[in-house]
Order: C-alpha cells, then structure tokens, then sequence
C-alpha cells in the first residue's frame, strides 16, 4: 500500500475554555472578574500535535471520536481551516473539553470532563488498519480508546508515538502506549527520578527515544543507552502561555525523526518549538513553521552536552 500520509494522530481531538486567572493557585473567593474574557477554542492533544507537524509540512491526517455538538464543529471548521485531513466517528457523548486556568506567568491548571466517552468506545479495526497503512508514522494519544488501537498499528509497521504527558512513573494505565511506542515524550513534572523512569521505559518497552521534557529546564534525552541533558531554547518573544508546548516539542521532534536527522537534532527542534509555543496566547492555535524552525535552529546551532552519568 501507498504511504501517502506522513502522520496518522489517533485521539485527543476536544476544545478548551481558557480562563486567565490572577494566580495559581486560585484561592477560593467567591466570584472573580475576568478582564482578559473567557473563550473557548478548539484544541486539545491531538489537535495541536495535528496543527505543528501540518505547520512543518508534514501530511497530517486525524483520527477520533467528535460529538454533533457545537465544540465538535469548532474541531472540524480548525482542522478544515488548516488543510488537515480529520476523521470524526460520531460520539453520541459529545465532544471532549476542558477548562484550563492560565496564571500571569504561562503555567496552567487543566479540569478535564472525562464523561465525553464510553469505556466500550473503539475505533474500527478496518479503519485504523487501513488508515496506518498508509502512513509513515503514527502518534497515539493517550485519551480513551487509543490504547486499544495499538496491537493493530504495531501489525501494519508503522512507527509509532506518543505522549504520556504528566505520567507520574507509576501509574499503569500508561504502560501500555510507553511500552508500545518507538518515541516516547513525559513530562518531568511528577517523575521523582527521570532518569530511572526513562531507562525503564526504554529497557521493558521498544522505544529508540525516549524524552522527559521540563519546562524552562528544558529536557532529557535517552538514546543509545545515553542519557543526555537538552537545553532550553531562547523563547523569541514573551512567555505568556505554556499550553500546547509538549505537544509543539513533540511534533517538531518527529518531525526531525521522520527526516532522519540523529535524536539530538530531533530535540534541538522540539526545544526551539516548545520556545515558540509558549510566546502564543492560549486563545490562539498557532505553530512555528518549517522555515522558521529550520532558520532558528541554523543560528542557534545545537549545544555539545555530555552525557548524563549519575542522577
């Protein structure tokens, strides 16, 4: 079969109500007035992992479950509006959305509704096969019922990716889609020791690379058996939100692994990206381009770093 496509996104297709808030964390009172407005715009996970690798020219197509509700029509008119390929299976539930309450300084709290969905939903294995067939790489989120798509990519070899976001190391529904993924992304955030998570993944499952991303620190990188520190990148502009910054790191990394360039230099882009993404309001769905990527990480060749030997 023609591999058409270069990344098939599975789930993590909603829309979010942005709040900017006062402080994080909010203390109670019993109102607050919200002079920056309360919006909601489409994209979650998926969506903006869809947006990024589209803006980097990578032939995107989306796969997940979207309501016949007002939110599943904002997720359909942003994919259509970007030129990204979506298939919605009908969600008699609705469309996922969150709240997400965003501090002065880009940190953000998200409140997830976890009762758009049902534990029996699932994608059509025809579809699925049909769809990673003719796709160079596949990254699965991790909302419900990705997990049970996996068995049936690893079947068709693709590659495959994913996030597992604020895995805290511990908790088992995650295993399955670290342990299944060729590239594998976490959040540093609640991981006591990083590297021993990373190594974990990497020694159970079948991940080349796996990266711990952590914010201003910037990230960890574990490949051939080397863990080796990522420094953060330079943001353009001001910092005024951290939402969609995974997923930007994320895209731009795959984007580097789909060329062939070494996970070192697939890291450099995820960090100038994750940069990029925090200099964009919430309220926005934007990502840095090809040739912006490409230009920045020209002029801010990626740093030597030794490789992490001990904690």
């Amino acid at each position: 079969m023609n591999r058409d496509t270069d990344v098939l996104v599975l789930g993590g297709a909603g829309v979010d109500t942005i709040v900017h808030v006062p402080q994080l964390p909010l203390p109670y009172a019993d109102s607050y007035m919200i002079h920056d407005g309360i919006r909601t715009r489409a994209g979650q996970t998926g969506d903006f992992m869809s947006l990024g690798l589209a803006a980097l020219g990578l032939l995107t197509h989306h796969l997940d479950f979207l309501g016949d509700d007002p939110e599943g029509d904002l997720v359909r008119a942003l994919h259509r509006e970007r030129g990204i390929t979506l298939t919605a299976i009908p969600q008699p539930a609705g469309t996922k959305r969150a709240v997400n309450l965003v501090g002065p300084d880009g940190r953000r709290l998200s409140l997830y509704d976890s009762s758009r969905g049902h534990p029996d939903d699932r994608f059509p294995e025809a579809m699925v096969r049909e769809l990673a067939g003719r796709s160079r790489h596949a990254h699965v989120s991790i909302t419900q019922p990705c997990v049970h798509a996996l068995p049936v990519l690893r079947e068709t070899g693709v590659t495959i990716s994913t996030d597992l976001h604020d895995w805290d190391g511990e908790n088992p529904y995650h295993e399955p889609f670290a342990l299944a993924a060729d590239v594998v992304f976490v959040s540093a955030a609640r991981l006591a020791d990083p590297e021993r998570t990373l190594r974990r993944i990497a020694e159970r499952g079948r991940a080349r690379a796996v990266v711990a991303t952590a914010g201003a620190k910037g990230a960890y990188l574990l490949a051939g058996g080397e863990l080796t520190p990522v420094p953060p990148a330079a943001p353009p502009a001001p910092v005024v939100d951290s939402n969609g910054a995974g997923d930007a790191f994320a895209a731009a990394f795959l984007f580097g692994f789909l060329r062939g360039e070494p996970p070192r230099r697939c890291a450099r882009y995820g960090a100038l990206a994750g940069a990029h993404a925090c200099t964009v309001p919430s309220t926005r769905a934007d990502a840095i381009d090809r040739e912006t990527l490409l230009a920045r990480a020209a002029a801010e060749p990626e740093e030597e770093a030794a490789p992490v030997t001990g904690p």
